[in-house]
């Protein structure tokens, strides 16, 4: 029997979260640093930046570093919290992703419009609480039972957390605008392109693949949206974060197997998994292809 393995057309890190490794490694080769928050969600990036010397401080809890400078991850804040380390008296270093400032400058105007901001994403997530941060109104949907807590507006105006599926924000969109007959739903697509690429992949290899393996941190909210689709479409997905985390009995049978990774998965990561899965398929008495 034999096994062939199947990369995503597109997979892995993008480049905002690349330039963002980039900034911090170059950034602590200066000096202390003290990174507000993640840099990603990833733990082996999170060991890099730790043999570095790089400090973990709060996004929120302005002032309280033992670095004179603190750094923004890609995944953005709010211009108050920005401006709250700034006058603090902190040097910050900024990596928001320029695909996540898009989608504040989106909001921006269409608060200043005058339409009520709507986010799409998931409540808590710091993408989100950067996008809401400076308006204190907005409202958080991350499903259709969300809608009950939307005041009643003359218009809203909806972006999105850049890493969710762009189908999904767009099918809560029409049903908000169903829900809302009396309203004018202006919509701003802010679905981050290296996240379409990777769901548009990730669809493609679902076609042709028995399992799919997503490799990405477990607090990655692009590795588990893929994994989630991967399930939408009938196939048996699994998560790791690491070679370390796969099974044997994964593969046992199986000749078809998928792999794909989040936004901030390093390609080394990649490459030990799909080694990993060739070790094991081996084990079982399997020739691989591909």
């Amino acid at each position: 029997m034999s096994m062939k393995i199947t990369l995503a057309k597109h997979y892995g890190m993008c480049f905002g979260v690349r330039d963002a490794l980039k900034a911090a490694e170059e950034a602590a080769g200066a000096g202390p640093l003290t990174v507000l928050g993640e840099l990603v969600h990833n733990p082996v990036v999170e060991e890099r930046m730790r043999g570095l010397g790089v400090r973990r401080g709060r996004l929120e809890a302005v002032g309280e570093s033992g670095t004179e400078r603190v750094m923004i991850t890609a995944h953005g804040a709010s211009d108050g919290v920005r401006g709250g380390w700034e006058a603090a008296g902190y040097r910050v270093v900024d990596t928001t992703c320029p695909l996540v400032k898009r989608a504040h400058r989106a909001l921006a105007l269409l608060v200043a419009a005058g339409c009520h901001p709507v986010v799409i994403g998931t409540a808590g997530h710091v993408e989100v609480r950067g996008l809401t941060g400076d308006f204190p109104g907005a409202t958080v949907v991350e499903t259709e039972a969300d809608f009950v807590r939307l005041p009643e507006a003359a218009r809203y105006g909806v972006v999105s957390q850049t890493t969710q599926p762009k189908r999904y924000v767009e099918g809560l969109v029409a049903a908000l605008r169903r829900a809302r007959p009396g309203s004018e739903v202006e919509f701003r697509d802010t679905v981050c392109q290296p996240t379409k690429d990777r769901q548009t992949a990730l669809e493609e290899l679902c076609q042709g693949n028995e399992v799919v393996i997503v490799v990405g941190g477990r607090h990655s909210n692009n590795t588990r949206q893929l994994v989630e689709t991967a399930r939408r479409l009938g196939k048996v997905a699994w998560q790791v974060e690491t070679a370390a985390d796969l099974r044997a009995e994964w593969f046992e049978g199986v000749e078809l197997v998928g792999v794909t990774a989040g936004t901030s998965t390093l390609e080394e990561t990649v490459s030990g998994v799909v080694a990993g899965i060739r070790a094991m398929a081996a084990s079982l008495g399997e020739r691989v292809m591909g």
